[in-house]
């Protein structure tokens, strides 16, 4: 934290008055400030460090300075007081007003009297406020400079570890490794020291040992995190790379790409992906593919809905985006999932918000753009040409990828996938067995046209009737579920044609070369099928 100690520390050399630090972990930032305070080599005046609480009022160590808890008391003792010194108020922001509630125009004006003060007087003297909420008075905030308090880095985690390690000497740790600890603690970066201490503590007293099992525990920690927010959802998912159909080339790209924030990739000047659009015709496995990737990389996948950062309250769906970006940082690496991204953004070419969507919209785009932390975002679209083009220029996503109707072998990947997932029963597949490789290759060619959530539906219409009827399986009830359905590529031709022709030549084909070609003889002998093909091909 050198370079943060720096900066504060210039701060209070050149005499800023009013510092803001917007941080729950008041306790840390505290001792940070002290360290700092205290430190000749850092600060040529020592100062006094007084700490004031609402419930309490102002003390000067242990001593309580009568009269002190009003703020404006507080206000008037700060002015008056005749020696170099940092006053740490906590929670002072509950002064200063919140969107339902203006705020206390006496508190305001007295702190305006006293900023001429704290510049010019004898006496160097600073007031930091410190509070969980970053609330400032338009009035206030040519005079208030913000201090970003980091999280606890990964040598402060491991120094609180290795400490309760120490002072718990009945926990187990002779199968932890030095490389399996930093993965503990790497896995609990993004937390407060609070929150980490408290996640360690749980795992070492669920079963008495502290190991890399207990992974799984900091995660969890993390998650509680996440909930509180109440603008994002943390998706659990055990769906892995086998249980997507296709989609080769996506996936080649997704796994060349795993671990790319890794110590191993630095040593390759490997930069962190920032993230993929994944747009095309629906049902088509865009969504199945963005909780794979959580499995397929071991992160946590944090889900956006655009929908709940809206609010009707003035300027609080700005601070939404703003607090959703800072939770997915906090809880890095992760991967954000912004579904139907599209839908969210609708209002960016309107004038029927106030600009509300085109200030959210502006938001996202610079931290696309400028993040640093490991945040890997797939966003993905049905209506692609709803979305801004300034969204999809180079720089804001790695890749577009587009995800086009099964061919005929992701037809028969997709069939195996749920066959094999459901057909388990010995009396359930006494004639229709899920590894029939001659049944798969009948149930794709007559399936031509259907997206993956329909054959999957098909699957589940047979096992349906063959439950009624209480019976085995039979491929006649495939036949009467095929039969019966009307595939999208049916109801929705002059939209999938639409798409296709925007696709070919600005996006990359999730499906293989070979699939690609596969297709196009098939389409080239069936008239009544589309002819073209959409997506640039992808050399992996």
């Amino acid at each position: 934290m050198e370079t943060n100690s720096k900066k504060l520390s210039h701060l209070l050399k050149a005499r800023f008055p009013l510092i803001y630090v917007a941080t729950y972990e008041e306790e840390r930032a505290t001792k940070f400030i002290k360290s700092i305070v205290f430190d000749k080599s850092q600060v040529k005046y020592q100062r006094n460090v007084l700490i004031w609480t609402q419930s309490v009022g102002l003390k000067d160590g242990d001593e309580v300075i009568p009269n002190t808890a009003n703020p404006n008391k507080l206000i008037e003792y700060i002015q008056n007081y005749k020696e170099n010194a940092v006053f740490i108020l906590y929670d002072f922001h509950v002064f200063f007003g919140t969107k339902q509630r203006p705020p206390e125009a006496s508190v305001v004006r007295a702190i305006r009297d006293l900023v001429p003060t704290l510049k010019t007087s004898p006496e160097r003297k600073n007031i930091i406020f410190i509070s969980p909420e970053l609330i400032i008075p338009d009035t206030l905030q040519k005079d208030i400079v913000i201090y970003d308090f980091p999280l606890p880095n990964l040598e402060d985690i491991k120094a609180r570890l290795n400490k309760l390690i120490s002072a718990n000497k009945r926990i187990k740790i002779d199968t932890l490794s030095e490389e399996e600890k930093d993965k503990l603690c790497k896995a609990a970066l993004g937390l407060t020291m609070q929150e980490a201490e408290n996640a360690f503590a749980l795992a070492m007293v669920q079963d008495g040992t502290l190991n890399k099992d207990d992974i799984q525990v900091i995660l969890e920690e993390k998650m509680q995190v996440i909930r509180k927010t109440g603008l994002l959802e943390y998706i659990q998912s055990d769906l892995g790379i086998d249980d997507i159909g296709g989609l080769d080339n996506l996936k080649k790209w997704l796994l060349k790409r795993n671990k790319s924030w890794s110590e191993r990739a630095k040593k390759y000047c490997l930069p962190a992906p920032k993230g993929v659009l994944v747009t095309g015709i629906p049902g088509c496995g865009k969504s199945l593919t963005a909780k794979a990737m959580s499995t397929i990389w071991q992160l946590p996948l944090l889900r956006l809905d655009l929908g709940k950062i809206f609010s009707g309250i003035v300027g609080s769906s700005e601070e939404n985006m703003r607090k959703a970006i800072a939770t997915v940082e906090a809880v890095a690496p992760s991967i954000l999932w912004v579904d139907e991204i599209e839908k969210g953004l609708d209002g960016v070419k309107s004038s029927n918000d106030s600009g509300v969507s085109s200030r959210i919209f502006g938001t996202f785009l610079t931290w696309m753009q400028e993040k640093t932390a490991p945040v890997f975002v797939i966003a993905t679209a049905n209506n692609i040409d709803r979305l801004p083009p300034e969204l999809l220029r180079k720089g804001r996503f790695d890749e577009i990828f587009f995800v086009d109707l099964p061919t005929l072998n992701e037809r028969k990947e997709i069939f195996r996938v749920h066959l094999s997932k459901r057909l388990k029963d010995e009396e359930v597949c006494e004639i229709v067995k899920p590894n029939d490789e001659e049944f798969i290759d009948k149930l794709a060619n007559s399936t031509e046209g259907f997206i993956g959530s329909e054959i999957e539906q098909v699957v589940i219409s047979a096992l349906c009737d063959a439950f009624f009827e209480n019976r085995a399986l039979k491929p006649s009830d495939f036949e009467k579920a095929i039969n019966n359905t009307v595939p999208l590529s049916t109801t929705q031709k002059e939209q999938i044609i639409a798409i296709r022709e925007w696709a070919n030549i600005r996006a990359v084909s999730a499906s293989s070369n070979e699939s690609i070609e596969e297709y196009k003889n098939i389409v080239e002998e069936q008239q009544d099928v589309t002819t073209s093909r959409g997506g640039r091909r992808l050399d992996l």
